[in-house]
């Protein structure tokens, strides 16, 4: 009986490691990750802390103009040298006409502060539509006006 031979191999044995498998399953997981991303940073719930917190200081000659922004979405505001919520001196139906004047009243004196408060039943698109139309104005003195907790 005559030994066996091995068969000839002409290869030697490899021992690198095929990633393909790899490769797959990683673009698999980056699909993933890109479609639920967007669906976890929808929105933050938020439980805002109620405190009492005190007026800012103001520089006596500074004129002020507190803007209100009324539930129905018009808006008053008052020219003086205090915040001031109560009196109108001035209104508007709509935000281009709010802006208008404002705008003009900060060109008048550009060191005018305003300060914005508004309804709380007052739609948040709206009051932040107003502000922005104030910043795209050029008016950078602007503060929120808040009421202490009861």
């Amino acid at each position: 009986m005559a030994a066996l031979k091995k068969p000839a191999t002409r290869h030697k044995p490899k021992a690198e490691m095929n990633v393909v498998p790899y490769i797959d399953v990683m673009l698999v997981l980056l699909v993933i990750f890109m479609v639920t991303a967007p669906m976890l940073t929808q929105g933050v719930a938020l439980e805002l802390p109620k405190v009492a917190a005190q007026a800012l200081p103001t520089p006596g000659e500074r004129r002020i103009v507190t803007l209100s922004v009324k539930a129905d979405g018009s808006y008053y505001w008052h020219l003086g040298s205090e915040v001031d919520t109560e009196t109108r001196s001035e209104t508007a139906a709509d935000r281009a006409a709010m802006i208008e004047r404002v705008g003009a009243l900060v060109e008048a004196d550009p060191e005018t502060q305003i300060y914005v408060r508004a309804d709380e039943n007052a739609d948040y698109g709206r009051v932040v539509s107003g502000i922005a139309g104030l910043q795209r104005e050029g008016i950078t003195r602007l503060g929120l006006i808040t009421e202490a907790p009861e």
